[in-house]
């Protein structure tokens, strides 16, 4: 075995990875022979089903224990998404396992994160105490099995970490340095989103060298194949899902990830840390989009499409308007005039999109046109408007706390308000400021984490928004509006986005 691909745990186990499933397609096309592991759902499966008896715990976590298989079954067929009500219960009893179960070993382990009491994952120096004491995390008893029948049986020369999310890393680590205690001579890879940032920022060279072997920077497939066959991708590749446990995942039905580019084609957005980084716009040739989508449906016929560009172009976005795609499907599209046009919203829908996640960010025309975003507000509204008369949901994105001052943040509680019939689900956060970006040189910056592999800082806001007072906002003002606040109540918990398509269909 050449290589196995390895993700780690904690991400919302409801999908494939799709970052593994495009290397494998590529791999298996070039002849490299390899495995994919997603133990990130393996793991949280293991957790919520095996461990400890919880007898002796509250009735919650009682009732919650009597009701594992029962809560998997439902959202697996389908029947916990026939309404909210069944569908919060089942989450929060399979998230109740695992909060209990993961709480006497310092941590936090919930269906989408992974928090440890007094380990950092961006302090390079946890990251290597948990490499070296693989034994006290929550998923050792499942890893430590795994790693050793995996490392037996295949004997790989490599074995490859896709890390992604700040939840991963100590799991990843934890798993790194329990491979090299059970085979010193098996290389290790990490790679993936979060590793490239990293390298692009705070990190620049191999921090754990004698641990991790190299680091990959940007995307695998280059390295990969350069490593075992000398040669670059010399054709577009279907990601391969053949070597997942689809049917394990806690969705009714596969639901696959797919990309049509790396990067972003507008680019231009202030504070962008793909902008800081300078992160490449890298697209399917167009001609080529539609091909692959077809090849893939065909291929697995999902109950879903998810598309994980960070936005899809405006002309993939007309490609798969002209086709009648025989799978549901979703995905990040900027605000666009073409969106306002109710025959391309109608056609749409005949694609087969249930789902548009848009990032709005703001309802001042001003913060917009500081942040560099390309919206017009007016445009904003017609774009909610067409959509929601195609029949497609829209999942809009607000961000507070950028440097815009009070006014900015009513004015966008008033165009939430205003348009709330036509905003389905609501995503709301707090802005960050990437570490690297080019646009914080006139901010005032400092500090706020001790983690030298941190990303973000905080800054002196020019108008005294600071955190406290937009958190403030947030739960006294915007989210006791009763038009917000009823859009709020319909977003997933847990997952989100990515379940949020599956009511939009009903």
């Amino acid at each position: 075995m050449d290589i196995v691909l390895i993700t780690a745990p904690v991400s919302r186990p409801c999908e494939p990875p799709a970052g593994l499933a495009k290397l494998s397609g590529i791999l298996k096309d070039h002849g490299v022979e390899h495995l994919v592991i997603d133990a990130n759902l393996e793991c949280l499966l293991h957790l919520i089903t095996s461990g400890e008896p919880l007898h002796a715990q509250d009735t919650w976590t009682r009732r919650s224990a009597r009701h594992v298989e029962k809560n998997l079954r439902s959202l697996r067929d389908g029947t916990a998404f026939g309404n909210m009500g069944a569908y919060i219960k089942a989450v929060t009893e399979l998230n109740r396992i695992l909060e209990v179960r993961s709480k006497s070993h310092g941590v936090h382990v919930s269906l989408n994160n992974f928090t440890h009491m007094r380990r950092s994952p961006v302090k390079s120096a946890d990251l290597l105490h948990a490499a070296e004491h693989p034994e006290d995390n929550v998923f050792y008893p499942y890893f430590l099995k795994r790693l050793q029948a995996l490392l037996e049986e295949h004997a790989p020369g490599y074995l490859g970490f896709s890390l992604n999310y700040l939840s991963q890393v100590l799991t990843t680590f934890a798993m790194i340095g329990q491979a090299k205690i059970l085979s010193p001579g098996t290389k290790i890879l990490l790679g993936g989103g979060l590793v490239t940032s990293w390298m692009r920022g705070p990190m620049k060279t191999n921090t754990f060298a004698g641990l991790v072997d190299e680091i990959v920077d940007g995307p695998g497939e280059d390295r990969l194949l350069s490593l075992f066959r000398g040669e670059t991708p010399s054709r577009i590749s279907l990601p391969e899902y053949g070597g997942f446990q689809t049917r394990d995942y806690l969705s009714p039905g596969s639901i696959i990830p797919l990309s049509t580019s790396t990067g972003c084609y507008w680019g231009r957005c202030s504070f962008c840390p793909e902008k800081s980084e300078n992160t490449r716009y890298c697209p399917v040739p167009g001609g080529a989009v539609v091909s692959l989508v077809r090849h893939v449906l065909k291929k697995h016929s999902p109950a879903l499409v998810h598309f994980c560009d960070n936005a899809l172009s405006p002309s993939i976005i007309a490609s798969l308007a002209r086709e009648e795609l025989p799978s549901p499907w979703y995905g990040f599209a900027k605000i666009i005039p073409e969106l306002a046009d109710p025959d391309l919203c109608s056609s749409l829908k005949r694609s087969g999109c249930v789902m548009l996640q848009l990032g709005l960010e703001s309802g001042d025309q001003g913060v917009l046109d500081k942040l560099g975003k390309g919206i017009r507000l007016e445009t904003a509204a017609h774009v909610l408007k067409s959509l929601t008369r195609a029949g497609i949901a829209t999942y809009v994105y607000i961000l507070f706390g950028t440097p815009e001052d009070c006014v900015g943040a009513q004015k966008t509680l008033d165009f939430v308000s205003r348009h709330q019939e036509a905003i389905d689900f609501l995503n709301v956060s707090i802005f960050n400021l990437p570490r690297y970006s080019h646009d914080a040189a006139n901010l005032t910056t400092f500090d706020f984490s001790e983690g030298d592999l941190s990303l973000y800082q905080g800054f002196v806001h020019p108008a005294g928004w600071d955190r406290n007072r937009v958190r403030q906002f947030l739960d006294k003002e915007f989210k006791r509006q009763r038009s917000i606040a009823r859009i709020v109540r319909q977003d997933p918990p847990f997952f989100t986005s990515n379940h949020a398509p599956l009511f939009a269909k009903r």
